[in-house]
């Protein structure tokens, strides 16, 4: 990190709020967990008196079968944010240039610019297709947030081995990737990936997840951890819901079905688009975004004002859901 870009460097907004009373869907929480966390995150609380083996072999063989990769890949890390800091922390020299992808995860700009770096904005869209040899990292959310584009594995692939030619790391963001089929890009060469296990299995309070990274690039991450940077019930409760394997499978399902039938509905008011993601992407059209935003909390739902996503000002956010609870939003969201 470079001590002279603090003085510059601010905090971004997020979704969730902290109201019991309100239904969130500012934030893409799993509503779900898996059943036997509980007892997991229990029985982690007597080993919690001593230090964790700094090793974590049971997480990263956990990890590497969750996302189909060699477990001496696998670093594990206190969430994917801390994934996305170590990786740019080991890449990024004051000075360098970073594409970025907008409209994207505010987060990814302040750690190039905590870490000295320039950042330079792309279409998230057409990222696949800038020239990689100008920046020393380029970052890719897949699929992105908040547009739900999901990109596809060869397009992917071939970009990586541009990157690869040019010499520049490609860190992919695959904190939603568990909600599709597509597989994750994680050991090739020259690439970075980031894991959350956040969203997938309803715990942001864990704060469990893990970089992926192969050859030079691992060992520069795995040098960089902290030691015992992961928690005993981080690791313990991680490594229990990476196994569960019909759980994950239940809520592909369910978010894919429940996502279909969210944009019928709302596609007779908003334009929506395409979503890879369990969320949804809402222009308001002509509506003022700030009362669309007063207006469905009133009603008891929390939905993401998206005009805090750089290139978006007419957007809203709203996660996928339960039946019943998507239910709720679509009401909320009615002549509004």
């Amino acid at each position: 990190m470079d001590p002279e870009a603090l003085p510059d460097v601010e905090h971004v907004p997020h979704g969730g709020v902290a109201d019991a009373r309100i239904l969130d869907f500012s934030a893409n929480i799993n509503p779900a967990r898996p059943r036997g966390v509980t007892a997991v995150y229990d029985a982690a609380f007597a080993a919690s008196s001593r230090y964790h083996t700094d090793d974590y072999t049971e997480y990263r063989t956990a990890a590497a079968q969750y996302s189909g990769c060699d477990p001496k890949h696998v670093v594990p890390t206190a969430g994917g944010l801390i994934a996305i800091r170590l990786a740019l922390g080991v890449t990024v020299s004051p000075g360098d240039s970073v594409a970025v992808p907008a409209p994207s995860f505010g987060e990814y700009a302040r750690e190039v610019r905590l870490q000295g770096g320039e950042v330079e904005f792309v279409d998230a869209d057409s990222v696949l297709d800038i020239d990689p040899e100008p920046h020393s990292v380029v970052v890719v959310c897949n699929p992105n947030n908040p547009t739900g584009k999901l990109y596809d594995p060869g397009e992917l692939q071939w970009f990586a081995q541009q990157c690869r030619r040019a010499d520049t790391t490609l860190l992919v963001d695959e904190a939603f990737l568990d909600f599709t089929n597509s597989p994750s890009i994680g050991g090739m060469r020259g690439v970075v990936v980031a894991r959350s296990l956040t969203k997938m299995f309803g715990l942001p309070g864990l704060r469990a997840g893990y970089a992926v990274a192969s050859d030079d690039l691992r060992e520069r991450l795995e040098t960089a951890r902290p030691a015992w940077g992961l928690s005993t019930p981080a690791a313990d409760v991680g490594a229990y819901c990476m196994q569960q394997e019909e759980f994950v499978a239940e809520t592909r399902e369910r978010i894919e079905r429940e996502r279909t039938r969210m944009r019928d509905v709302l596609s007779y008011e908003f334009d929506v688009r395409e979503s890879g993601a369990p969320f949804l992407l809402l222009d308001v059209g002509d509506r003022d975004v700030q009362t669309v935003v007063e207006t469905t909390r009133e009603r008891g739902v929390a939905i993401r004002d998206a005009t805090t996503f750089r290139g978006l000002d007419s957007h809203v956010r709203v996660a996928v859901k339960r039946a019943e609870e998507n239910d709720r939003l679509l009401d909320a969201l009615r002549d509004v």
